[in-house]
């Protein structure tokens, strides 16, 4: 294990309160090492001149909204889930390698929080990087998965090569939803990307966004009486099974949930 000083850093549209750093100094520390960190948020039209700097000057890095797709054209070379899936959180940079733990982190969210989805109708809300992962994770673990994007042209794409189903628009009658959007933080905070007739019926409601803790979509699930997750266990699965990339480390579920459960009991001090 390389016992340097990490560069790292996180990209995207507005990751101002991104919680990425305190995850990714915390799991390194138990670790024994230590890193640099940065944070951009950028704009597409800045895009191209931080990935060439993030690309000679930096160990590794996370990508997020809106980017995980973009990113692909700088890379050498996508593995695993990032081939798979067609989208890309984490970059080597060494190697110009892109890797996707987002699919990972939120199985292992939903199977620590003993959501069963095989055999499950799943509507994914969103077809960018972050509903292409969920998607592509949920159909490998056996759910019928659904997706829903305003876009048709990019839905119908989306679903072509994951090999799930178009939604023609968000309705009732799924066990689990799962929003994938972005709609519910930052400029939009306190909106749902669906109204609250979509929930009759849902079994578990799960939002990726983690800040607010409880969004809009989440307020309105549990009105409805479905249970509801947000995605603060997911980003941090996704940032422990990352640094297992950048420093040549075995991943272990198990450790992660236990570097979890001791980060969760740390920032409540």
């Amino acid at each position: 294990m390389n016992r340097k000083k990490l560069r790292l850093a996180l990209v995207g549209k507005d990751v101002s309160k991104s919680d990425s750093e305190r995850i990714h100094r915390f799991i390194l520390k138990k670790w024994d090492l230590s890193c640099e960190y940065e944070r951009f948020s950028v704009t597409a039209e800045e895009f191209d001149g931080v990935m060439r700097r993030l690309l000679g000057d930096f160990d590794g890095f996370n990508v997020t909204i809106p980017y995980k797709r973009d990113v692909m054209a700088y890379l050498d070379e996508t593995a695993g889930d990032a081939f798979a899936f067609g989208a890309v959180n984490t970059v080597v940079t060494s190697s110009k390698t892109g890797y996707n733990t987002d699919g990972i982190g939120f199985m292992l969210m939903l199977e620590r929080a003993t959501v069963t989805v095989k055999g499950k109708k799943v509507l994914v809300l969103g077809a960018g990087g972050a509903g292409r992962s969920t998607a592509a994770a949920l159909k490998q673990a056996g759910a019928e998965v659904w997706v829903y994007q305003r876009r048709k042209e990019k839905l119908e794409e989306v679903c072509a090569e994951l090999g799930v189903y178009a939604a023609e628009k968000p309705t009732s009658g799924y066990n689990l939803l799962v929003n994938c959007t972005g709609v519910g933080m930052h400029e939009t905070e306190g909106i749902s990307p669906v109204d609250e007739s979509v929930f009759c019926g849902v079994e578990t409601a799960v939002d990726l966004i983690y800040t607010p803790e409880k969004s809009e979509f989440l307020c309105l699930a549990e009105r409805q009486g479905s249970r509801i997750l947000n995605g603060a266990a997911m980003l941090f699965y996704q940032a422990y099974y990352a640094d297992c990339l950048y420093v040549g480390k075995t991943p272990s579920g198990e450790e992660a949930e236990t570097l979890y459960k001791e980060y969760l009991t740390k920032t409540k001090d």
